[in-house]
């Protein structure tokens, strides 16, 4: 009794209130294992404002970002994920603060510690260089493939950005890892004869002189690799989605074609709405068609997925399910984000499964899938444990639809979409990990389907796949 009595007294010190943990830096990264120097701790990112003054004729912005953050411990200093090319100045809550770059960290040391479970403010002003393309150190690619989405891309009119995976921070400082999730507004000043967009809703657009001002926003917190930025010369194509949705989508002008496929998008919407049983998770949609080398390539951007416009071009048979794929990722990867980049499974193969569901014969293009999931487990490993980043990105789309597939073959059609839904409802707005998605399904089904999916996530060789026991995997 008189040790606790001690301790107490240490614990609540002569005042008696609770003595406060003293602040320490937070972590320079989350411990993710596939981009391990990704990400960081002590505080969590609540939105983002980030500003460009675009010139044509030049590859260099001034630039601004201010992220709002909660602070998840008491702060002597912390770190942001940046490539910029250059900072400028860094201030926190209107303070100027010391800071240094090591290696893809901005390091920050405000002028006093930041309280524990405290809203605070950093502004840092930079410049941006479009023509900076540094090598991810994570990112492990097969000999020959070139990932699209690594570099700001400067086209004809203008320039467009992407960064899944790791690639964010080199447009913007940022806590650039998909487990924290944010709000963004994009300010983007050009040219009056320019269009910006991004990814939101336009919120105003404001004429100074030769310039226009227009200031994108989201509504719900979304992912940094989701983001997008574009400015060139776009001709707009406004339509209403399912409830009213507004769907409004930008294709270059330096192309004639690919509006009649567009235009799909309202149906494409209905279909997948009805199909998962769920409404539209964003305040609107559209497409995005950027003249660029991103042709034959699309993202995931969220509330407006982004294509190399010259995709369009190529048939109706071909693309529609592509855009589906994207649209699903808006479910899958953009409202319900990963937790981790082993977790990429579920944004990937939610998305693959329902583009094969929409484009007809899922039996037969899942038969010749499982025909090659030995080669792919093999070379890869499983699509919840694949062998490296470059793996992930490029494999566990089909590994992770066909799990998918594999579930509903062994639950039946109305338990398996309980599952999604259940799924989708509890984690909208969140990041989610593969065991989440396991827990619900049990919970959901009333089974124990735990060594089920493991096998089918985690197993080093192809499982049966259930009602076809005449579908035989190829071996490694």
């Amino acid at each position: 009794m008189r040790v606790l009595l001690i301790t107490a007294a240490i614990l609540l010190g002569a005042t008696g209130t609770a003595v406060a943990a003293p602040p320490t830096a937070g972590a320079g990264n989350l411990g993710d294992r596939l981009f391990p120097d990704l990400g960081n701790g002590g505080y969590d990112a609540q939105s983002y404002d980030v500003s460009y003054d675009y010139q044509p004729g030049v590859t260099t912005m001034k630039s601004s970002v201010v992220m709002r953050a909660r602070a998840t411990q008491a702060l002597s200093a912390f770190s942001l994920d940046s490539l910029v090319a250059r900072i400028g100045s860094v201030t926190v809550d209107g303070r100027p603060a010391a800071f240094r770059t090591e290696g893809e960290k901005l390091v920050v040391t405000p002028a006093s510690a930041i309280r524990d479970h405290s809203t605070f403010d950093v502004r840092i002003d930079y410049t941006s260089d479009r023509n900076l393309d540094p090598p991810s150190p994570a990112l492990h690619l097969p000999s020959g493939v070139d990932w699209p989405f690594k570099a700001w891309v400067n086209t004809p009119d203008g320039f467009a950005f992407m960064g899944q995976p790791d690639r964010a921070h080199l447009f913007f400082p940022s806590n650039d890892h998909p487990s924290d999730k944010a709000r963004f507004t994009f300010r983007v000043t050009t040219p009056s004869d320019l269009t910006a967009v991004s990814n939101g809703s336009l919120v105003s657009r404001v004429v100074n002189g030769d310039h226009t001002t227009y200031v994108w926003r989201t509504a719900q917190e979304i992912p940094t690799d989701i983001t997008q930025v574009a400015v060139g010369k776009f001709r707009e194509i406004d339509q209403t989605g399912p409830h009213g949705l507004p769907v409004r989508s930008f294709m270059t002008t330096a192309q004639a074609g690919g509006d009649d496929l567009v235009r799909q998008t309202p149906a494409q919407l209905d279909w997948l709405e009805k199909t998962l049983g769920l409404p539209f998770p964003f305040e609107r949609y559209g497409v995005l068609g950027v003249n660029s080398a991103y042709d034959g390539v699309a993202l995931e951007t969220a509330s407006m997925s982004t294509y190399g416009a010259a995709g369009f071009l190529q048939p109706a048979a071909r693309v529609a399910p592509i855009m589906v794929h994207e649209m699903a990722h808006q479910y899958f990867g953009d409202a319900v984000s990963v937790r981790s980049w082993d977790d990429m499974w579920l944004s990937e193969g939610h998305a693959t499964y329902y583009q094969m569901l929409y484009a007809g014969g899922i039996d037969d293009a899942m038969k010749g899938m499982y025909a090659e999931d030995g080669h792919l487990r093999g070379d890869w490993g499983p699509p919840a444990h694949m062998r490296n980043a470059g793996a992930t990105l490029l494999g566990s789309d089909g590994t992770g639809a066909l799990s998918l597939y594999a579930l509903r073959q062994l639950v039946g059609d109305q338990t398996f979409q309980r599952i999604e839904r259940t799924f989708f409802t509890q984690f909208h707005g969140r990041s989610a990990r593969t065991q989440d998605y396991i827990d619900v399904a049990n919970r959901v089904s009333g089974r124990d389907l735990t060594s089920f999916l493991t096998s089918w996530l985690y197993g080093a060789t192809t499982p049966p796949m259930p009602g076809h026991p005449d579908w035989k995997p190829a071996q490694s």
